[in-house]
Order: C-alpha cells, then sequence, then structure tokens
C-alpha cells in the first residue's frame, strides 16, 4: 500500500472521530474529495430539483472532474487534518 493510500485510509478513520461535526461546506467537501478519490470522476445523471441533498452532493463531486485520484486524496487528508485542529 502506496503511503498515500494508507494516509488517505487513517485520514477516512479520523473524519469519523472528529471532535465536532462539520459544518456543511466542509461535509460535501469530503465527500466529494472521497467520490473523485475513490471513483474517478462524476458520473450519472443529476438528481432532481427537490432531491436537495443528492443534488448538493453531485455537484460538489461534479466539480472535481478531471482532478487526479492522488492530488483528490491528498487534498481529503488535509482537510481531515485541517479539521483535527
Amino acid at each position: 500500500m502506496s503511503d498515500l493510500k494508507a494516509q488517505f485510509e487513517k485520514a477516512i478513520l479520523d473524519s469519523n472521530a472528529l471532535p465536532e461535526k462539520p459544518d456543511t461546506e466542509d461535509q460535501l467537501f469530503l465527500y466529494s474529495h472521497f467520490k473523485q478519490s475513490s471513483v474517478g470522476d462524476c458520473t450519472g445523471d443529476r438528481p432532481g430539483l427537490t432531491n436537495f441533498v443528492a443534488r448538493s452532493k453531485f455537484d460538489a463531486w461534479q466539480k472535481l472532474s478531471g482532478m487526479s485520484k492522488d492530488e483528490a486524496m491528498q487534498k481529503y487528508i488535509d482537510k481531515v487534518n485541517s479539521l483535527k485542529g
């Protein structure tokens, strides 16, 4: 396992044990970077207007199209570390 992958796995665990729940913006950041890291570019149809949460998540992930998985992992790690304090 690469060092980056190991750090990413640790950051995932750390994100579940943060002292405070991240605000909505940080949650979308973590979600979108996690998806970009693990799946790659966003696929599928954009959820409808009535499904606000799913649409917000889709839009946040869609904005990362073209970002490499390694870059997304590093940004996820950095964000979790900043939220840990």
